[in-house]
């Protein structure tokens, strides 16, 4: 089934833009202009996956265009902007965004970003059914859930990604490359400072003390590992 992508921008020559290259791959495209459009466009043509702009008319923002997408969708989101400042990277986390593309941005960078989101959206069955628990974090593999001390803790599919290959790899030095890699795809194997962002808004979710983490921790230049601050992962 060919996949449906929803495009919302107020720029014509973005739409057409975007429209073009999309087609041209092979990808079904419909168009907004505006926060409500995507927000009805979304309930009533459910898109595999959504480009949506965060400066929009009327004082419409895409960010809080995506949290109200979030009240009643998990479609994919990936913010179209011209802000590039990690304030702006997390504020998009914040609302539920799956990934940024900045403007101005190349054909086969789009094309690149949106199967690569696509692909992560479209996870397979888990093959692990038991229940990873590290100190007060809990992992349920078949259910996809996370709780810290014993709370629900509300991730996006990438957030929840990231975790699950730092879980599967316990105490164990993740590389940058490699951590990329497997959760985003080969297209973003360099993107250093993208991993950097998403690790620390995953430590503001998990960690009591996001600058000073327990579970999450840092090997400087060369990646990431989870650990079990009192030991004894099972």
């Amino acid at each position: 089934m060919t996949e449906k992508i929803l495009v919302v921008d107020d720029e014509p020559k973005v739409i057409r833009l975007v429209t073009e290259v999309l087609r041209a791959v092979g990808y079904q495209v419909i168009a907004a202009t505006s926060g409500e459009g995507a927000i009805e466009a979304v309930a009533l043509e459910q898109p595999d996956l959504v480009l949506l702009d965060v400066m929009l008319p009327h004082g419409s923002e895409g960010f809080e265009v995506c949290r109200r997408l979030r009240e009643f969708s998990d479609v994919p989101v990936i913010m179209l902007t011209s802000k590039v400042q990690e304030v702006d990277i997390l504020r998009g986390f914040d609302a539920g965004a799956d990934d940024y593309l900045t403007k101005p941005f190349s054909s086969k960078e789009l094309v690149a970003r949106v199967r690569a989101v696509l692909r992560r959206s479209q996870h397979p069955e888990e093959t692990v059914t038991s229940t990873f628990v590290c100190g007060e974090l809990e992992l349920n593999f078949s259910r996809r859930t996370v709780k810290m001390r014993g709370q629900r803790v509300s991730l996006t599919r990438t957030e929840y990604e990231l975790l699950r290959q730092l879980a599967l790899n316990i105490n164990r030095v993740l590389l940058h490359r490699d951590l990329l890699t497997a959760v985003w795809g080969p297209e973003y194997r360099d993107d250093i400072d993208y991993l950097r962002a998403y690790i620390r808004y995953l430590r503001r979710k998990l960690e009591t003390d996001p600058s000073h983490p327990r579970y999450i921790l840092t090997s400087t230049g060369v990646g990431y590992m989870l650990v079990d601050p009192d030991e004894g992962c099972d």
